[in-house]
């Protein structure tokens, strides 16, 4: 667990206006480079950084931030079940979502969870500032064809059916994303603090909605979709 002490400000509205983010991914080199993205962002200070669910929420309960950015993917726990016990702990907070996985499949469940924004790891540096801006003053922040998306989808006019990955659980994804990123039974347990056996059940749901014959075949889809979200 690491703490930043906040700069000191010359005046009392300064104080007032400063609004603290606490950053949580689990890539040290990436959370030193948005820690640097903010040091010129006026009236925002990084309080705080983790790389666990565990380790987050100890921050948000001793260090109350106005913003959480968090990936999905964490070192223990994970970013969506994140946001739903920081929203649990105190509603204010608000979180966005700042990932590698595919917006058109994280988005809408990290909203769901209540995120209000996603943003690419793979975009400018800006848009993760202009996200903060616009979240920090109350308003949700996607791209715009993640907005156009949902906004077709909420009509529902000549809209596909959703894919089989849509309509897997949170953990049921999570476990894909693993199988995906080549970990095995034992792996995917240890980090998800679950039993094998567990896991094992989940392979065999993941292989039904799916459609799904075999492990190979399993692993097969699983590291293709990994490779395509990349």
């Amino acid at each position: 667990m690491v703490q930043k002490t906040e700069s000191n400000k010359t005046t009392s509205d300064n104080l007032k206006a400063t609004r603290r983010v606490l950053i949580v991914d689990d890539h040290e080199l990436l959370r030193d480079g948005m820690m640097e993205l903010l040091e010129n962002e006026p009236q925002v200070t990084v309080c705080g950084e983790a790389s666990c669910e565990r380790e987050a929420m100890n921050l948000v309960r001793e260090l109350q931030p106005h913003l959480l950015i968090v990936d999905v993917a964490l070192t223990e726990g994970n970013g969506i079940n994140l946001i739903k016990r920081v929203r649990a702990h105190d509603v204010t907070i608000s979180s966005i979502v700042c990932s590698m996985y595919d917006e058109g499949l994280y988005a809408e469940r990290c909203l769901r969870a209540g995120a209000m924004g996603y943003v690419h790891k793979q975009a400018p540096a800006c848009t993760l500032l202009d996200a903060m801006r616009e979240v920090l003053a109350g308003n949700v922040y996607l791209s715009p064809r993640m907005t156009k998306r949902l906004i077709n989808a909420k009509h529902l006019i000549g809209q596909p059916e959703r894919s089989e990955i849509d309509r897997l659980t949170d953990r049921e994804l999570e476990v894909f994303t693993l199988i995906g990123n080549g970990l095995m039974n034992a792996q995917i347990a240890d980090q998800l603090h679950l039993s094998p056996r567990t896991v094992e059940t989940y392979r065999e749901r993941l292989k039904t909605k799916l459609v799904l014959t075999t492990s190979a075949e399993l692993n097969r889809r699983a590291v293709q979709w990994v490779l395509e979200g990349e």
